[in-house]
Formats: structure tokens, sequence, C-alpha cells
């Protein structure tokens, strides 16, 4: 897990979406990506799976300066966000489904 973001809070405003009630998935991408699709399917199945968990996925081309601000280096990225909207794991290439539930697991 990068410390870099880790405690960093994050809200809707920036984001460009609802946080969900429980936790957010916050997922950076990038057009061409193939792991990125795959990451897509999975975060939103999980979110599907956990009540109040939300999915957001971010176009890192269309937003660079927040992947600068968020020192995002290689898509995807996936950060994990509790009910507050703090960084709690951060996470780059695409995860399993297991990784991500147990990620949740540290924000809820």
């Amino acid at each position: 897990m990068d410390r870099r973001t880790h405690g960093q809070r994050l809200d809707a405003d920036l984001l460009g979406a609802e946080l969900g009630e429980r936790a957010t998935l916050v997922q950076f991408s990038s057009a061409f990506c193939q792991p990125c699709r795959a990451t897509r399917r999975t975060l939103t199945e999980v979110a599907g799976m956990v009540d109040g968990v939300a999915h957001i996925e971010i176009d890192a081309e269309a937003r660079l300066a927040l992947v600068r601000e968020l020192d995002i280096t290689r898509t995807p990225t996936v950060l994990v966000l509790d009910a507050e909207g703090e960084v709690v794991r951060r996470a780059s290439g695409q995860p399993r489904t297991v990784d991500v539930v147990a990620a949740l697991g540290h924000a809820i």
C-alpha cells in the first residue's frame, strides 16, 4: 500500500460523484487500458454485493490535475475510501475480487 495518499480525505466535489454510505472504490482508468475494463467489472461486482459501497471510475487522461495531486502513476489504480472519504488502501494493477473485499474490510 502506498503511504502517499493514505489518510488523505477525498470528497464528492473533488471526485465528481457521490461517495458510498459505507465505503467507496475509486478507480483511475485510461481509454486503451485492457486491465481497466476487467477492474471495472470486478469493482462493480463487489460494490453490488456490499451494501453502502459505491464505485467511481475516473478517466485519468481527463482529470490530469487530480492524477498529479494523488500521484497516480499507472492505470488501473484503485483507492479504497472509508465512509468519511479517507484513503485507507491503494493498489495499482488489476485486483482480484478477494483482495477488494479484504480491502473493504479496512474501510467499513
